[in-house]
């Protein structure tokens, strides 16, 4: 494999990698099920754990009544995830424990920027039209354009579903290899709304086609669909992931989002991460988690850990 943080290079559409593939949604949430009940961690190792899931979260605010003050809120509490007397309590005060990254809409990415200075967390936007992606390309270009101007990292874009859904790929890929090129240096997060494509077939297509089209993190969801990140759908795509690896040499990550609220949430996502992937994708350069409410429910559960007392929720805030 290649430098896990080398840049996918890839920009050439080959039909014969997905389209004679069929996946069996019966067996895949049957594999999904006993990830999620039959892998536990207890104790110090369900505590390393859940800091592991809090560097790989992706700390976001998408709503229409964000303002500069509720970003700049949010990356404080991305600099410092977890307070700072139960960090000291486990012996990693000095650990510089933050969060894998903050995800704004690109309006907010200054704000951003400016609030994480000095603190090595990269700044994502959602772009091309989110959540929905139905503006005219051009206009999904140049948003994409606007935020890396602005100082976003990464980039996170929408497809369009329509050419899923009519098996329209060779568009699908075009589509896709612009955005990555208006990315310019910032990695392209690919958002495939799977809730909206249909089958799990469908799902792999379209995570092998990003991928093709030079996609550096493929990511379930936008969060605003009725079904967003489950554990048979990312096991879809993880081993699209993988079939792509072995193809080319080259690692992609990979990104749940939307619906993922719970520390159980993050501990299931981690091992199928652990046990699909193998120990590389357990670090943010190769995993990320969509979420922000989860975090206040990861750091309630570092405190029973270290107190053996439950607080109440609100005692987490996340601003």
């Amino acid at each position: 494999m290649t430098d896990p943080h080398e840049r996918n290079p890839h920009g050439t559409l080959q039909r014969d990698w997905f389209e004679d593939v069929q996946i069996n949604r019966t067996a895949a949430e049957r594999r999904a099920a006993m990830i999620a009940t039959g892998r536990t961690v207890k104790k110090e190792h369900q505590a390393a754990w859940l800091l592991r899931a809090i560097q790989c979260i992706d700390l976001t605010t998408l709503a229409g009544d964000d303002t500069p003050g509720r970003v700049r809120r949010l990356c404080a509490k991305a600099r410092q995830p977890v307070r700072q007397d139960l960090v000291e309590t486990m012996g990693l005060g000095d650990a510089g424990i933050a969060t894998g990254a903050v995800c704004v809409y690109p309006t907010m990415v200054p704000h951003a920027v400016k609030a994480l200075e000095g603190s090595g967390i990269p700044v994502a936007s959602v772009a091309t039209g989110f959540p929905a992606g139905l503006t005219p390309l051009p206009q999904r270009l140049a948003e994409i354009r606007y935020a890396v101007e602005q100082g976003a990292d990464e980039i996170d874009i929408v497809i369009t579903r329509e050419h899923v859904l009519l098996g329209n790929w060779q568009a699908l890929h075009d589509e896709i290899g612009a955005m990555r090129e208006a990315c310019g240096e910032a990695h392209m997060k690919a958002i495939l709304a799977t809730g909206e494509l249909g089958t799990l077939t469908n799902v792999y297509r379209a995570s092998m086609v990003a991928m093709q089209a030079g996609a550096d993190f493929i990511k379930t969801s936008t969060g605003k669909e009725t079904e967003n990140a489950t554990l048979p759908v990312s096991l879809t795509m993880i081993r699209a992931l993988r079939d792509f690896g072995e193809r080319t040499g080259h690692r992609i990550g990979f990104k749940p989002a939307g619906g993922l609220r719970t520390a159980k949430d993050a501990l299931a996502w981690l091992a199928l991460m652990k046990e699909e992937l193998g120990a590389p994708w357990l670090k943010p350069n190769l995993f990320r988690i969509g979420a922000s409410s989860m975090l206040a429910d990861i750091e309630r559960q570092l405190e029973h850990h270290v107190t053996d007392r439950y607080a109440s929720a609100d005692h987490h805030a996340m601003s």
